[in-house]
């Protein structure tokens, strides 16, 4: 076999390959052989029928076909390996002859990763958020916590700001109730926002026993997105009752026996927090600016396809898990579809670009991935599936999915390279030295944040 490569531009190449026919031995045997399975012919016991006389009843071009289609993926493969191409995708395959026992011509146009140099990055200076806890940092903290043991306690009074009332709820959409539109024995905080629009105002004065009729959007259900008039009728009015903020609380909300002990160790956990989130965010940053230094040349299919991914996974899974569909989302991001195509079209590009850079540096560094490495990443992106370890690894397995998880951690590894070598300074001037092991968390799953086809975040804001 002969092959020649033609770059169509820095993305793009075209492969022509000369086979000689002798090569296409084994592909011609087994098309006779699946041919003998599939037909039959008088006189003749099934799969024991002479080639000749299936080239004579079916044509000799039917076992031509099917020879050459099981051929072409183990000559294309071959001549890819031959040329050391890193290819992305699937070929465009062109026959452009074929005579039968002389010689099998083909040509393959592919999408493959560009060349990329990595420029000097130990200059990239970035400037992070610092790390301080206030009173007030302290005060929220623990008001959080104090809301975990609130009590509630029936009263024969109207319904006000911060009580819990129970509800029946009945929606109608143009008169009529819908078969999802009834719910009976709902809790709800009044003031929380977490029910439907208009409910603390229809529910604040009444008393239990009491109803009223409002118009809201509905969120979810049959008629997502559609006015609904909505019937609440209150069942019980709760008053909430928060635990007094002393050292009895402490006890029973801690394994502490004071309050100020309570308080110290919600400073340490803060600060904690913060150093991740300012990791995080020099590792955001620093990658910003890495990007800027290098020119990367985009694969057109390459960027479709992704770009593609990320607004069906935003509209068909994540959207749709929070009851919205696409045209409430823009409304609520205030975004045009075209302004969502553009921004989608960036991200992807983003993506793309982060990957070939960092696949480039792993590269470049030699980086390796320890087993150890690997466990520990994949025991992190189970615990924000909501899956067990067990249950992600072997969904893992299962859907081929290890060298993704692989090319994450090795990614991550070669972020933190390079922020290790950049000038990390805080709002307050001062240099920061970053934790190593806050440095390879915050990399790895800043590189997995861009990468992926991902807009949940954004999304959980339109809902909030």
């Amino acid at each position: 076999m002969k092959s020649a490569v033609e770059t169509l531009n820095p993305t793009r190449v075209r492969l022509t390959v000369e086979v000689p026919f002798e090569e296409l031995k084994d592909s011609l045997d087994a098309a006779y052989k699946k041919i003998n399975q599939q037909v039959t012919v008088k006189g003749f016991r099934k799969g024991k029928i002479p080639a000749r006389v299936i080239d004579q009843r079916f044509g000799r071009g039917a076992v031509l076909e099917e020879a050459v289609n099981d051929a072409l993926p183990k000559f294309y493969s071959e001549a890819v390996r031959e040329a050391e191409l890193n290819v992305l995708g699937q070929p465009e395959v062109d026959i452009t002859e074929l005579k039968d026992g002389d010689t099998l011509n083909f040509t393959a146009e592919v999408d493959i990763r560009p060349e990329i140099e990595i420029p000097d990055y130990s200059g990239i200076e970035v400037e992070v958020d610092a790390v301080e806890v206030t009173d007030e940092d302290i005060d929220k903290s623990v008001e959080q916590l104090r809301e975990r043991f609130v009590t509630t306690t029936p009263v024969e009074r109207a319904a006000a700001d911060g009580d819990v009332v129970t509800v029946d709820l009945t929606a109608k959409v143009d008169g009529e109730v819908l078969a999802d539109g009834v719910a009976d024995g709902v809790s709800y905080t009044i003031g929380s926002g977490e029910l439907l629009d208009g409910i603390d105002d229809a529910v604040k004065g009444l008393e239990a026993g009491g109803e009223a009729t409002f118009t809201s959007q509905l969120k979810g259900g049959s008629a997502t997105g559609k006015d609904a008039e909505v019937t609440v009728k209150v069942t019980q009015v709760a008053a909430r009752e928060l635990p007094a903020l002393d050292d009895d609380f402490a006890q029973l909300a801690s394994e502490f026996d004071t309050l100020e002990e309570l308080r110290a160790d919600s400073v340490k956990r803060l600060r904690n927090m913060k150093a991740y989130d300012q990791a995080t965010q020099a590792q955001e940053r620093v990658l910003d600016e890495l990007l800027k230094l290098v020119e990367v040349p985009i694969p057109e299919k390459l960027l479709e396809d992704e770009t593609n991914t990320r607004k069906h996974n935003l509209e068909h899974h994540q959207l749709g898990q929070m009851g919205l569909d696409l045209a409430k989302y823009l409304e609520i991001q205030g975004k045009t579809a075209e302004e969502f195509e553009t921004e989608t079209r960036d991200q992807a590009i983003k993506g793309i670009k982060t990957q070939f850079v960092l696949d480039a540096l792993v590269s470049k560094e030699k980086l390796n991935v320890s087993q150890d490495e690997l466990t520990e990443h994949l025991m992190r992106r189970a615990a924000s599936s909501g899956m067990s370890p067990d249950q992600f690894a072997q969904a893992v397995v299962e859907g081929g999915q290890v060298p993704m998880l692989v090319g994450e951690v090795a990614r991550g590894k070669a972020l933190a390279v390079v922020v290790e070598a950049a000038k990390v300074v805080d709002t307050n001037g001062e240099v920061v030295d970053l934790d190593e092991e806050e440095e390879a968390e915050a990399a790895a799953d800043t590189v997995e944040a861009v990468e992926s086809a991902d807009e949940a975040a954004d999304a959980e804001k339109a809902d909030k």
